[in-house]
């Protein structure tokens, strides 16, 4: 279980196939702190740390994960927002985020603010996803690349989020253009309310 608040932008240094697998292999500031089977957030997927080596780790992404998410499109350079998982003693500063992400978006545009900035999503609707929760409301909350972040300009097909300087300059908000493939998850409070309903009618 995750906040949704970024602890840093890895690197990615290597990224190597495996059958329908991919190994990805990250550089971190607080890699010296992690261990074997330690999960982790990378653009809001939950992955399983299976090796560490000097002050980079490795996980791994199956099938699944690639089809549902950006990280079949990470390249050796890149960056990506990682966290690790939340202690039951802290602060839920963001909100609950699973690491289990529902599908990807696309990046339509990216509008400076005056210091801030205005990112415009658009993702593919299943309407019968859609009737189960799989959807944004206005001021609610949505995870966009493992950010926490509130919603504005909620559309049937699409959102707004704003950014503040601090997240434009310590996640990977700051390298999406539009075109950018994105993960999204959906808030799992509003899945439940809306399989809840749907369980009454």
């Amino acid at each position: 279980m995750f906040s949704g608040i970024v602890e840093e932008a890895g690197k990615v240094v290597a990224i190597r196939e495996e059958q329908d697998n991919i190994h990805i292999t990250v550089k971190c500031s607080f890699t010296h702190e992690l261990r074997v089977d330690q999960s982790v957030s990378h653009n809001g997927v939950c992955l399983t740390v299976v090796e560490i080596e000097g002050d980079t780790y490795t996980v791994t992404a199956i099938r699944e994960t690639l089809e549902r998410s950006n990280l079949g499109l990470l390249q050796v350079g890149g960056r990506v927002n990682l966290e690790r998982s939340m202690l039951m003693n802290g602060r839920l500063d963001g909100h609950i985020v699973q690491g289990h992400v529902d599908q990807t978006a696309r990046c339509l545009a990216v509008n400076e603010a005056g210091g801030s900035w205005y990112y415009s999503f658009g993702y593919e609707v299943e309407p019968e996803m859609a009737r189960l929760g799989y959807i944004t409301v206005e001021k609610g909350s949505v995870c966009v690349n493992g950010v926490s972040l509130t919603v504005c300009n909620s559309q049937a097909d699409g959102f707004e989020v704003a950014i503040i300087p601090y997240t434009f300059e310590h996640t990977n908000f700051s390298d999406l253009s539009p075109g950018s493939v994105v993960n999204i998850e959906f808030d799992i409070v509003g899945k439940y309310i809306a399989k809840l309903s749907a369980l009454k009618d």
